[in-house]
């Protein structure tokens, strides 16, 4: 090649990708891959969900100030009662729409901060709650192309400002405590109109310092509700108000919950298990006091320790593991494989306005199928701190889309230790290297947005390229989760197995399974469905299951 075709090749490479969305990789090795998907978003991602339509809204709160994206067409927010701006004519939300890798502004009309919200039933955003004139809010997001928010005023019973939602199998969701509430409710309120008294919620709150906010709530598998707060944790009939069943504190008694903040998860529910067993996994969080040290610039190191338990036993125990890293405001991400992933965070300190230290680049993935000593394992870090207010989110590719970080009571990029971040970026794990793309399936039948019925033999087609290991192929259905503060709300991960895997020739196959039995085990609504072989997950289709 000449030096001049050289050269204008290099010209023309250089073009092509000025005229696309940034999308490169920063860093590569055998624990996974980051990609910078976007310079600048805008917004501050505090609260994230990805929607049916493979898009991901996200938003941080009304009181930041100005955030760096304007609305379009001259809009304007004008609220007499926001604390930081009456007149705002800038985003706070935005939508983002994975595949093309490209933002859209969207305007909330009240103060979103500290919120929490789920997908209903028919796949709209139901957003619940806030601080100021949005604290008795509920927020609907339909899933369109040029669709905005939608609110409605005192559609809440009370206040709620860092509560919990989980969606029921009757198509509801309760929302559960906050700030001060030591109660719940329901949405839509045609069954129950008020609030309901949730004395356990009083009995976690530590008094000055509360760590009982955000409860980590699941939805277990004989309909009750698994609510974990502070240290410890409760089996609740919310149909009859009753608590089922108490739960022993977790050892050594350090707390969890919000400002301690640690995480949790729902471990993989396996359907095709002669007896059907419900795990909870709770990982991270801060030791006692240190919330009150933080506040006098004493940073204590994070807990290195995770909790699991069996809530189905009928005497349950907490099992103790030790993490590779300690870390506190980290989020936990169910893997299409039944993996889980362990995503952002600070080594010390609690979450709050400048009260963590020593941001946690690594990710770690856990196999809950492991022996006890060999379940974590290390990946590759992102150069980006991810501290107090970072989002991350599973995709219908099998990429974990991360945001967010914000440790200031407004958006401040100059002479702080942690600049509000508004870069977006993507963690690929290692099943999706190209190594293993003879092993991957590829969904060709049903269509996305397919139906399915509670209770049925059903069939997914797919090709794989290389040889098919008959009895390593497993369908696995992902609920979307709200996630925000360090908590997935409704995430969920249901192994169905295969019932028989039928060659069609040409590298395809029919998988035949049965469909989950009903709603306790996963409520209607939809789910990302995979296939998985040899540990290596398919793209995902949607399917609305009911």
């Amino acid at each position: 090649m000449s030096a001049s075709t050289f050269v204008l090749s290099i010209l023309l490479f250089q073009l092509l990708f000025a005229s696309q969305p940034c999308h490169r990789i920063l860093t590569s090795a055998d624990g996974g891959s980051w990609q910078l998907l976007q310079e600048n978003v805008g917004v501050s991602a505090m609260h994230m969900q990805l929607l049916r339509n493979d898009r991901v809204v996200m938003f941080d709160r009304t009181d930041f100030g100005p955030s760096n994206l304007t609305l379009p067409n001259g809009k304007c927010r004008n609220d007499p009662t926001d604390t930081a701006l009456n007149i705002d004519c800038t985003a706070h939300s935005i939508e983002y729409d994975v595949f093309a890798n490209k933002f859209r502004p969207l305007m909330v009309q009240t103060d979103v901060w500290c919120s929490s919200g789920g997908i209903s039933p028919d796949g709209n955003l139901v957003q619940t709650g806030g601080f100021n004139d949005g604290e008795r809010r509920v927020r609907i997001f339909n899933p369109c192309r040029t669709c905005d928010w939608q609110e409605i005023p005192n559609g809440l019973a009370v206040k709620r400002w860092y509560a919990t939602n989980h969606r029921l199998p009757d198509g509801r969701q309760i929302i559960i405590g906050g700030r001060g509430q030591f109660n719940y409710e329901f949405v839509p309120k045609d069954i129950v109109a008020g609030k309901v008294n949730l004395p356990f919620l009083s009995e976690t709150n530590d008094k000055g310092i509360e760590n009982n906010l955000y409860p980590f709530v699941f939805l277990n598998v004989d309909g009750n509700l698994f609510i974990f707060a502070n240290n410890r944790a409760i089996l609740f009939d919310y149909v009859n108000n009753q608590v089922v069943k108490t739960y022993p504190t977790i050892p050594g008694g350090d707390p969890r919950s919000y400002p301690s903040t640690g995480s949790a998860v729902l471990l993989p529910l396996n359907l095709t298990a002669p007896a059907l067993q419900a795990e909870v996994l709770v990982c991270g969080g801060a030791p006692k006091g240190s919330y009150v040290q933080a506040l006098k610039n004493n940073f204590i190191q994070a807990l290195d320790t995770c909790a699991r338990i069996t809530v189905t036993d009928p005497n349950p125990q907490w099992v103790m593991e030790t993490m590779p890293l300690p870390r506190v405001m980290g989020d936990m991400i169910l893997l299409p494989n039944g993996s889980v992933l362990l995503i952002n965070g600070a080594g010390s300190g609690t979450a709050g306005w400048e009260l963590g230290r020593d941001p946690v680049l690594s990710p770690v993935l856990y196999r809950p199928g492991n022996a006890i000593g060999t379940r974590f394992e290390t990946q590759t870090p992102t150069t980006i701190p991810r501290m107090y207010h970072s989002t991350a989110a599973l995709l219908r590719d099998g990429r974990v889309l991360v945001a967010g970080s914000n440790a200031h009571a407004f958006y401040n990029f100059t002479g702080v230790l942690f600049p509000t971040e508004l870069r977006l970026e993507a963690f690929s794990p290692s099943y999706l290297d190209a190594e293993f793309d003879n092993l991957r399936p590829t969904i060709v039948a049903p269509k996305s947005m397919s139906s399915i019925r509670y209770t049925k033999k059903t069939t997914v087609q797919v090709v794989i390229a290389g040889d098919v290991a008959e009895n390593q192929v497993s369908v696995t259905m992902v609920a979307p989760p709200f996630n925000t503060h360090s908590f997935s709300q409704n995430q969920r991960l249901l192994l169905l197995g295969n019932d028989k895997v039928t060659a069609l020739g040409n590298s395809t196959y029919n998988i035949e399974f049965m469909t989950p039995r009903s709603g306790n085990l996963a409520p209607s609504g939809f789910y990302l469905l995979f296939v998985v072989h040899q540990d290596i997950p398919s793209q995902a289709i949607w399917v609305k299951l009911f």
